[in-house]
């Protein structure tokens, strides 16, 4: 599971050929989350109420990026690093 973002402690992955919506995983500390891109809303899991804000504005950001990855994930392809929230 490539990761394409790290950030405030917050990990962020892709898996290749993965199902529908699309989406992406955030983890912190042990906890993880499923976030949609198109929607900017928690899939599955839970982060705390810090880190859920920031992955959310992350993803607000850089939701086109995110779709680009989404496809290359689709095919199996290399996948682009996301500059962090700084």
């Amino acid at each position: 599971m490539p990761e394409i973002s790290l950030f405030y402690g917050i990990k962020v992955t892709m898996y290749y050929s993965d199902h529908s919506p699309p989406h992406f995983h955030a983890e912190y500390a042990g906890n993880k989350a499923l976030v949609n891109i198109l929607s900017t809303c928690i899939i599955r899991g839970s982060l705390p109420s810090r880190q859920l804000k920031l992955i959310l504005a992350w993803c607000e950001l850089h939701q086109d990026e995110l779709m680009q990855n989404w496809e290359l994930a689709k095919a199996a392809k290399p996948l682009h690093y996301i500059n962090p929230l700084v």
